[in-house]
């Protein structure tokens, strides 16, 4: 290898950007809106089956328990079998069960379908963490991650209006429109898995649309990086499941993850009461208004700090005006009128934008610290416990609601949780993140 060689990488990084980034962002966006469309079909559910706001609360969360029992299996079975073929598995199979909901009948089968689809989907998200990993050094992997989260925005950018509208589509043909909602977003899952297994590729010593070259070059940038990750982290999947520093961010993202799915399953909602509508593709439309403002902040902060450094002090703020906008939205929405109205949407962009930028820096820390079949697990065990602050925070919001008899006080309660996620980075993360500049500096000198 010559010096020419990070030119090499990179061109190769910047190839596997344009092939690899949209496709995974268009699983996202499906599996986001898979797990989250239950917020526009709520009132429609509820009144065809039945379920009290306490069931639908344990519900929507139920989900994650069934997600962090066999997200490290899942991601283990990726690391020893590929990404083509998990990831076609996964999906096809939680669109199946995500359409079968449109036969939800009772609480009972509701919670079993819920369960269900957490099992299914049990090993996406870490796995694509993994997977991009596998794709992209140090160096730029707060900008592929950072792609590939705008895959929660979108689902509800445009996810927001076509769920709007498969409800509007209530009637036709005799179903109601929560039906709708989910039999077509869970065929179209279904769908994109079975291309999945055809369009990726699992490592980049076997992509095509790169050359010899780039292929040498990327493979070698990616080895050293798991190398010095190696030397520092915990040498197996089994010792990666019981290290400190993985447990500790586990604590960390699931803090995070009670202020996004506290704020998401029930959003469509808090829109149509500080708007005074329906749910439908008015309210749809307004709700797509946060996440164009994530999507703007996580496209900005996840390329200033690969370029300049400062992953901590970036995730830390961001947690913080995260935390500050769940809140203020809260309070403002409980003032009605058109200026309350107008607050708690501004505090809504602040809260959606917060907590979606933060997390692709977020994953740069444990990612600096795990290799192989360690961070395959390692990984995964984040995500699962984290994910368990998504079990938690619909139920956390709905108690402290009604124990304090107001609306603001869920909202209150899961924007210090996003506070104390920020204090945690600064107390738990690296102090310091190689900026892009000098990250290829120690392949230079090694290949000389």
């Amino acid at each position: 290898m010559s010096i020419e060689a990070p030119t090499l990488a990179e061109a190769a990084g910047r190839k596997a950007m344009r092939r690899l980034l949209p496709f995974l962002l268009l699983m996202y966006v499906l599996a986001f809106l898979d797990r989250a469309n239950i917020g526009f079909a709520q009132k429609a559910l509820q009144h065809d089956t039945g379920l009290s706001d306490a069931a639908f609360a344990f519900g929507a969360g139920v989900f994650f328990v069934g997600y962090a029992l066999f997200e490290v299996p899942s991601n283990l079975a990726l690391h020893r079998v590929g990404a083509r073929i998990w990831m076609c598995r996964i999906m096809v199979t939680w669109g199946l069960i995500s359409a079968a909901m449109a036969w939800v009948q009772s609480p009972t089968s509701f919670y079993v379908l819920r369960f269900l689809l957490g099992v299914a989907e049990a090993g996406f998200f870490p796995g694509i963490i993994y997977y991009l990993t596998q794709w992209f050094p140090q160096s730029s992997r707060a900008r592929a991650i950072g792609v590939f989260y705008f895959g929660a925005p979108l689902a509800f950018i445009f996810g927001g209006p076509l769920s709007g509208l498969l409800i509007d589509m209530h009637g036709t043909f005799g179903l109601a429109g929560w039906k709708w909602l989910f039999l077509v977003e869970g065929a179209l899952a279904s769908a994109v898995g079975v291309w999945a297994f055809w369009y990726l590729v699992d490592k980049p010593e076997d992509a095509r649309w790169l050359n010899a070259d780039e292929r040498r070059a990327l493979s070698s940038a990616i080895q050293l990086d798991a190398r010095e990750a190696a030397a520092h982290g915990p040498r197996d999947a089994l010792a990666a499941l019981f290290d400190r520093r993985v447990l500790a961010y586990a604590g960390i993202y699931a803090l995070i993850q009670m202020s996004v799915y506290g704020v998401i399953f029930f959003l469509p909602q808090q829109v149509a009461s500080l708007v005074g509508a329906s749910v439908g593709l008015k309210v749809g439309l307004l709700a797509a208004v946060p996440w164009l403002c994530a999507v703007a902040l996580t496209w900005i902060v996840p390329r200033r700090a690969d370029r300049l450094g400062g992953h901590r002090i970036w995730a830390a703020r961001l947690l913080v005006m995260s935390g500050v906008g769940i809140a203020v939205s809260g309070l403002a929405g409980g003032l009605g009128g058109t200026a309350g109205a107008i607050v708690a949407m501004i505090g809504l962009c602040c809260a959606a934008s917060g907590f979606i930028a933060a997390q692709p820096l977020f994953w740069t820390f444990p990612a600096r610290d795990l290799a192989g079949a360690a961070s395959a697990s390692g990984i995964a065990l984040i995500n699962s416990l984290g994910g368990l602050g998504g079990f938690v925070a619909p139920m956390l919001r709905a108690a402290a609601d009604r124990n304090f008899t107001s609306h603001a006080a869920g909202l209150e309660l899961l924007g210090l949780a996003s506070i104390a996620a920020a204090l945690l980075i600064l107390i738990v993360a690296p102090r310091a993140v190689t900026p892009a500049a000098r990250s290829f500096e120690p392949s230079v000198r090694r290949a000389r």
